[in-house]
């Protein structure tokens, strides 16, 4: 199948504080004809407020993304922005996909590039400040360091005390509702003085904990909690 010359790109624009977007992403906004932003409620407009210096009078693309684990209404959501997308790149219009974070770690763009790359669009991935890494830095503590590794688990799904058996730091996206269920687990194995919170790093309403155990165990959609096994 033929190439098409327009060109989607999915751009990480980082966590919340507008500081922290790229260089690369600041010139793609600039350069772009439309903006496509995932719209989940809460999302849509917190993407698009970390980026509104750059996009002013560009036309904007909302792209239905369901908080739904549905299968059937998702795939249809996707299907529905790919459309949506790919009648912008018919008429030879760039368009750039704003994600939170990094487009390559749990985004919902991923799974309508899949779909725009198989109509035979182009689709380029632009990389962003992933939130735990700017959650690491908020506490001023590694993820990382010599050998030790790093686990990412997404706390809205299944397994979480599998990985807890796992010897290895750990970051615990989008914990939200399971905070407080988290908090008891911690608790209960003796982990919990070695967690600390971060809810909505750079963005309205931030609270950075170093102490995860003195922590509300209710919190919003972006909280990531930190779990250092030494």
């Amino acid at each position: 199948m033929k190439k098409k010359t327009a060109i989607l790109y999915g751009v990480g624009i980082g966590p919340g504080d507008p500081e922290l977007l790229t260089l690369k992403a600041a010139r793609l906004l600039h350069e772009a004809d439309v903006i496509a932003a995932p719209d989940t409620g809460r999302e849509a407009r917190t993407a698009l407020n970390i980026v509104r210096e750059h996009i002013a009078g560009k036309p904007i693309l909302n792209c239905p993304a369901p908080m739904t684990r549905d299968r059937f209404t998702l795939e249809r959501a996707w299907n529905q922005s790919a459309d949506a997308i790919c009648a912008q790149l018919e008429e030879g219009k760039t368009v750039v996909f704003i994600t939170l974070g990094d487009p390559t770690i749990y985004s919902t763009y991923l799974y309508i590039q899949r779909l725009v790359l198989q109509r035979g669009y182009s689709a380029e991935l632009v990389p962003g400040v992933p939130s735990f890494c700017a959650a690491a830095a908020k506490l001023n503590l590694s993820l990382c360091e010599g050998e030790q590794r790093l686990l990412i688990v997404p706390s809205s799904y299944n397994g979480l005390e599998e990985s807890l058996n796992v010897p290895a730091n750990k970051v615990f996206m989008k914990t939200g509702h399971q905070l407080a269920q988290l908090q008891d687990t911690l608790r209960q194995r003796g982990q919990l003085d070695k967690a600390s919170l971060v809810v909505n790093c750079g963005l309205e309403g931030e609270r950075v904990e170093a102490e995860f155990a003195q922590s509300e165990p209710q919190a919003g959609y972006f909280s990531i909690v930190i779990l250092r096994e030494s």
